[in-house]
């Protein structure tokens, strides 16, 4: 009875500090769409690097939304691993419908290592003309001054790259809502409020852009073959030159499209992974950002006299999600939905806690402990 009346103690005061920090990411949310955006000095010239694979849904508006930038001097090259690839297709359709898009294709099939996203950058570097290289996911849709956002940090001399933190915009379907959920009041909260606690290692695979020197000085692509956190790695050696990584003034959309609960979880235990694979003690301790989850499970342990922690959490969180929703302008999603991507994300994080293999395109893998990856057979999540 003492035992489960401590847990219960212990699992309140998380809850009750998770609802703190929960309030706290809303108003960094706000802050920072809200300031103001510095305007870039300059405009070097830019090669956009855009590694394709497969017709993903909205594929043709992305790019599109890419060759559309108001930016004096844009190279996109996009790469594809087989001739076929309908991603190839769609590329110069969209390039051909714009006289002005400076678009170069490289099909290459040879493989680098485990991550074929790094293995397609490893072709296509040598096709890129400029010195700026921005690497951007297809799954980007670019606003008005994207590009402008991204090369303005660079007047900073040490600033040695720069990343862009990004919103999720939902395909057709309950799956991708969730998704897009997961990512608007989990991931882009949380990312902002590690920064302002003074955390600058975050670099966000959906745009990381650097100087083509920069990235030979730390060791070029070739140094994320075998990695499945590119990103952070790639973050991670430019802070060891003793450069520092900058944030882009404003979030990229990126269009979520999940078209099942397996992929949807598969998608989402990946991300949980990759992270604890980083920095496990860190991962664990983001529990504290679903205090519902800790509020029912204080219940659970200590019984009714909880409840009213349990309705207070619920309420609180329920506040960001609006809040949230306001400042990203956002559709208001149901009291259904929003319970669902609760419930969702903590059984994530069990998951994700619990093992160290990913689902990423159809193959598996180990996370080994320095973060590279092992490709597996027959063995499950």
């Amino acid at each position: 009875m003492v035992f489960s009346s401590v847990i219960a103690t212990l699992l309140g005061m998380a809850s009750a500090a998770g609802v703190v920090y929960q309030l706290a990411a809303a108003r960094q949310l706000r802050r920072f769409m809200t300031a103001s955006r510095p305007s870039a000095l300059a405009h070097p010239p830019v090669s956009v690097l855009k590694p394709l694979c497969g017709d993903e849904p909205g594929l043709a508006d992305n790019l599109r939304s890419t060759f559309r930038q108001d930016y004096p001097a844009l190279q996109v090259v996009c790469g594809v691993a087989e001739r076929g690839d309908p991603a190839l297709h769609i590329a110069e359709g969209v390039a051909a419908q714009l006289p002005a898009a400076d678009l170069t294709t490289v099909v290459d099939g040879r493989r680098h290592g485990c991550n074929l996203k790094v293995g397609n950058l490893l072709n296509m570097l040598p096709h890129a003309r400029h010195d700026l290289l921005v690497i951007a996911d297809s799954d980007v849709h670019a606003s008005a001054g994207y590009l402008d956002d991204v090369a303005a940090p660079f007047a900073d001399p040490a600033v040695g790259l720069v990343t862009c933190l990004y919103v999720g915009r939902p395909a057709p379907g309950l799956w991708s809502r969730l998704g897009a959920m997961g990512i608007n009041h989990g991931f882009l909260p949380s990312a902002l409020v590690a920064r302002a606690l003074g955390r600058k290692d975050g670099c966000f695979g959906a745009t990381m852009a650097l100087k083509r020197d920069t990235l030979e000085e730390v060791g070029g692509f070739d140094l994320l073959r075998d990695t499945l956190a590119d990103d952070w790695a790639l973050g991670a050696a430019v802070r060891r030159s003793g450069r520092q990584i900058a944030l882009a003034a404003r979030p990229v959309d990126l269009v979520i499209h999940e078209p099942d609960l397996k992929s949807l979880v598969a998608h989402e235990v990946r991300w949980g992974r990759t992270i604890a694979a980083i920095d496990r003690p860190s991962y664990l301790a983001s529990v504290i950002t679903q205090p519902v989850a800790l509020a029912l499970l204080t219940v659970a342990v200590g019984g009714s006299a909880w409840l009213a922690l349990a309705v207070a959490a619920a309420l609180g969180r329920l506040w960001v999600v609006r809040s949230e929703e306001r400042t990203l302008d956002l559709p208001q999603a149901p009291l259904s939905l929003v319970g669902a991507r609760e419930a969702l994300s903590f059984v994530v994080f069990v998951i994700a806690c619990c093992g160290r293999s990913v689902l990423w395109r159809g193959k598996r893998f180990r996370i080994r402990r320095d973060g590279t990856l092992e490709q597996l057979r027959g063995i499950s999540a």
